[in-house]
């Protein structure tokens, strides 16, 4: 198995702190300077304990009190079970996943995506947002799986799911990206005794 199962409960204090340890999924695009609302400086800021990060959201609390629901209607489309689960690679201690729905089986994962306005762009092109692709990379790069669903689901509207393949050149840019990141982080955490 390329990854481990870590027992969390996802938006805890105890997540939060493992989430300190590693990189996550939706930090990879800030890293690779495809986040819009985030840059790599920012992220690198967050990291090492030299800027707060931001939890609450209103469009982050709609997609934690939707998801459930999201995940629901995933399952009942897609007849197979998925649970949210925490991950972390043996290959890389860091890099780590939070995933919205993983088969009992890993075989099968899902990211789950609840706001209008990811719903309406997604809907439209039938692919995600390219601020998204390095989250799902890098879920895939955790996991190595061949693909991973991408679910967009809002409240009254039909559910779009699009199948997303595994890239591996991507993946293997991502990795030398998110390595080196991780390598700053930790120089700065030794040099301050962290």
């Amino acid at each position: 198995m390329p990854y481990t199962r870590i027992t969390l409960e996802q938006g805890t204090d105890d997540w939060l702190a493992w989430r300190t340890q590693g990189i996550g999924a939706s930090e990879a695009a800030a890293i690779l300077g495809e986040n819009p609302w985030k840059s790599r400086r920012a992220l690198l800021a967050e990291k090492c304990g030299l800027a707060r990060r931001d939890f609450n959201s209103a469009a982050m609390d709609f997609g934690t009190r939707t998801e459930p629901e999201a995940r629901a209607h995933y399952v009942a489309a897609v007849g197979v079970q998925v649970e949210p689960a925490c991950l972390q690679s043996t290959a890389h201690d860091w890099l780590r996943a939070s995933l919205d729905g993983l088969s009992a089986d890993g075989t099968r994962v899902v990211e789950i995506k609840c706001g209008p306005s990811v719903y309406a762009k997604t809907a439209q092109d039938r692919r995600p947002p390219r601020y998204y692709v390095g989250q799902l990379q890098h879920i895939l790069a955790v996991t190595a799986l061949p693909g991973i669903d991408f679910w967009c689901y809002l409240p009254g509207q039909p559910p779009v799911h699009v199948a997303v393949a595994r890239d591996d050149a991507y993946i293997a840019r991502m990795l030398v990206a998110e390595a080196a990141f991780w390598l700053e982080v930790q120089d700065f955490r030794a040099q301050r005794g962290r």
